[in-house]
This record gives C-alpha cells, sequence and structure tokens, in this order.
C-alpha cells in the first residue's frame, strides 16, 4: 500500500468512528429528553436508520441548543440533588440554627465562646 492508501483509510475511520460517537450522543439525548413522547423518539430512531447522515445532521440542527442545555444540565455533580436536602424532621438547617445563634449573641443570652460551640455543632 502506498502513503496515500493509509492516509485515506485513517481518514475514513476517523469519519465513520466521528460519526458512530454522535449517534451515540444522540440516542442518549433522545432517551434523556422527557418532553419528546414514545411515538416521536421512534420517529427519530426510524429516521436515523434509514437517512443515517442526513438525520444526523436533521438531529443536530433541529435540537442542537435543547442538546447542549440537557447535557450542561446533567453533566454538573449534584444538580439533581441541589433541591433536596435531607435533614431531620424538627431539627433546623445549619443556617437556620447560626442565625438564631448569632441572634441570641446579639442580644447578650450567651458568650461569644458558647456561639463558637454552637456554630461548630450546626456544622458538624
Amino acid at each position: 500500500m502506498v502513503f496515500s492508501d493509509y492516509f485515506w483509510l485513517l481518514l475514513w475511520t476517523f469519519l465513520f468512528f466521528a460519526y458512530l460517537m454522535l449517534l451515540v450522543n444522540i440516542l442518549i439525548d433522545l432517551f434523556r429528553d422527557s418532553d419528546t413522547g414514545g411515538w416521536g423518539k421512534a420517529a427519530w430512531i426510524v429516521v436515523l436508520l434509514v437517512f443515517p447522515f442526513l438525520g444526523a445532521l436533521a438531529y443536530v440542527i433541529m435540537r442542537g441548543s435543547a442538546m447542549a442545555e440537557r447535557r450542561n444540565g446533567s453533566s454538573r455533580p449534584g444538580a439533581r440533588d441541589d433541591a433536596y436536602v435531607p435533614t431531620a424532621p424538627g431539627v433546623p438547617a445549619p443556617a437556620a440554627q447560626i442565625a438564631s445563634a448569632k441572634a441570641l449573641l446579639d442580644a447578650g443570652a450567651i458568650s461569644q465562646s458558647e456561639f463558637e460551640t454552637l456554630k461548630q455543632r450546626a456544622l458538624a
């Protein structure tokens, strides 16, 4: 084989794997999308199977911005856990505990060392 044959083989192999990665990302995004119903997802899969390159190009053009938003929204660690912060029933959050201790300190009901103790206990 000549150098040009190796070059074209390398180029086509790269393009094939790039297309496969794009296809996998499209399928992951398609199943991650909760706005699209089952028939819509099935239609996109049929389009991707019947017209592979044109279907992938159409998907990226039509849904690329939403695809990026779904990827960025779920890739941040703890994105889904931000709304749920477990606390024991009847126990206020640490910020509320520190705020009430600060109010007691400002009122003169506790000393600075007691405030530090309460703050450390709330943060623990």
